[in-house]
């Protein structure tokens, strides 16, 4: 479909998934640190621990950054594993890997031909510090760093989506929500954003690919940042 490319002032991205390939770079590290488990099955344990966690978070009204959730359920995941005596140390690096993810082999240079027209940003649940070295590690041309902690509201709260609008003094309908995750999508359009799908079939690694056929005839649908980058004109 086509969406008015004039009227987009910010391109804001969700950046676990999307931009950063969390699954191989945790399944990576795992392997690396020789824990004696499979690294692809640790990996998505871990991410798959985050939606009942924030949820749990949310419930209580309680705010915390996305470390220290992360860490929460890192230890449940390594009971679960039988890796109980790993120690604190271990723990907060492995902990870090986070900050540390690799980019989709098209986010940087995708990112950087929308930072030709547009301004591009991020916009997720991670908390600045993490997303700021992250950016530092995998090159991620960002003009702005935008996290839940700029909102103190986590998506899909209506604040972090309308923020972006607010943060750059823009219309809703002049920033573009662009992510991997459908939820996501449709809980930026509820607040006014335009939005674009980013396919990512292996987010979950190559041996559980996800299904990625086009989602909603108002979203722009594109094969990678690169491919959104040419659709809009960059």
């Amino acid at each position: 479909m086509t969406q008015p490319k004039e009227e987009i002032r910010v391109v804001a991205f969700d950046v676990f998934g999307t931009v950063v390939d969390w699954h191989g770079s945790v399944r990576r590290e795992v392997e690396r640190l020789g824990l004696g488990v499979d690294g692809a099955d640790f990996a998505r344990a871990w991410r798959s621990g985050y939606q009942p966690a924030m949820r749990e978070v949310m419930e209580r009204g309680e705010w915390i950054v996305l470390d220290v959730l992360h860490r929460r359920i890192l230890d449940r995941v390594l009971a679960d594993f039988g890796l109980d005596a790993m120690a604190e140390a271990e723990r907060r690096q492995l902990n870090r890997v986070w900050h540390r993810l690799e980019p989709w082999p098209d986010s940087v240079e995708g990112l950087a031909r929308l930072g030709t027209k547009y301004i591009v940003c991020s916009l997720s649940n991670g908390n600045i510090g993490l997303l700021a070295e992250m950016a530092k590690h995998a090159g991620l041309p960002w003009d702005c760093i935008l996290s839940a902690e700029n909102f103190k509201r986590y998506k899909p709260h209506p604040d972090t989506y309308l923020g972006v609008a607010r943060t750059f003094d823009v219309e809703p309908g002049r920033v573009m929500l662009a992510a991997a995750h459908h939820s996501d999508l449709e809980a930026a359009r509820k607040c006014g954003l335009l939005t674009a799908y980013i396919e990512r079939p292996f987010e979950y690694g190559e041996d559980q690919p996800k299904p990625v056929a086009p989602w909603e005839r108002n979203t722009l649908h594109a094969t990678s940042i690169v491919d959104l980058a040419g659709q809009l004109g960059c």
